[in-house]
């Protein structure tokens, strides 16, 4: 099945040629970069590993605000072309490569696929207590909240089949951080999705810097119960 692989990228400059080649060597799909107007480069260097790549695309922004808004431009951009599958993926390395082949054949037999933490033989590496402690409480806190079994609502690392991405009403999704991991699993699930949860071990990025930072935890807060409301 054609795949498509949306990275979105803000200041990523030490992680992006080596994320693009560690995906080819395990797989063989086309990469968007979804790039927010980068301070750092990153956009440029995107440009001229288009240039070198077919398999490469990007699309420039002209602002960042938020990661859901690029994760949709890339889905809306996927759909006008010919994929079958669209993954979401970040190009920290804290969604390792290797995982992609298991996650791709799974996608055969189920509409979402993602690559989880919390189920058996998932984890995390080089986290601290308090990270833990707020990750998994938070998880518990949305799947009480929105009455869902998935173990990691927040997860990033997803396949979509298509026509689950063809059903989403993409300008009622609000939530702009990772509350929009949250609210697209809702969604399809809402819909008679199905999914499967795939482990996968998420260390901590290497290189440069997180971008969690408080205003992302506060909407996770706040903008669940407007995702549980809404219609």
């Amino acid at each position: 099945m054609k795949t498509l692989i949306c990275i979105p990228t803000y200041n990523e400059i030490d992680n992006l040629e080596a994320i693009t080649s560690a995906i080819f060597e395990e797989v063989d799909v086309e990469i968007l970069i979804i790039d927010d107007n980068s301070p750092d480069g990153t956009g440029a260097l995107a440009t001229r590993l288009s240039e070198s790549e077919p398999r490469i695309h990007v699309l420039h922004r002209t602002q960042k605000n938020g990661l859901g808004p690029a994760y949709i431009a890339g889905f809306k951009w996927s759909l006008t072309q010919d994929y079958d599958l669209v993954v979401e993926m970040d190009a920290d390395f804290s969604h390792q490569p290797m995982y992609l082949p298991v996650m791709l054949a799974a996608a055969q037999k189920h509409d979402f696929v993602i690559g989880s933490r919390y189920v058996r033989g998932g984890g995390t590496k080089n986290w601290g207590l308090i990270r833990r402690c707020i990750s998994q409480g938070g998880g518990l806190y949305a799947r009480t909240l929105l009455g869902l079994e998935i173990r990691d609502l927040t997860a990033g690392y997803i396949v979509w089949n298509r026509h689950v991405l063809e059903k989403f009403r993409f300008e009622n999704i609000e939530a702009s951080g990772y509350v929009f991991q949250i609210e697209l699993k809702y969604k399809a699930k809402k819909m008679g999705c199905s999914h499967v949860e795939i482990p996968i071990v998420f260390p901590d990025r290497q290189r440069g810097e997180s971008k969690m930072n408080v205003g992302i935890a506060l909407e996770a807060v706040t903008r669940l119960w407007r995702v549980r409301l809404k219609k």
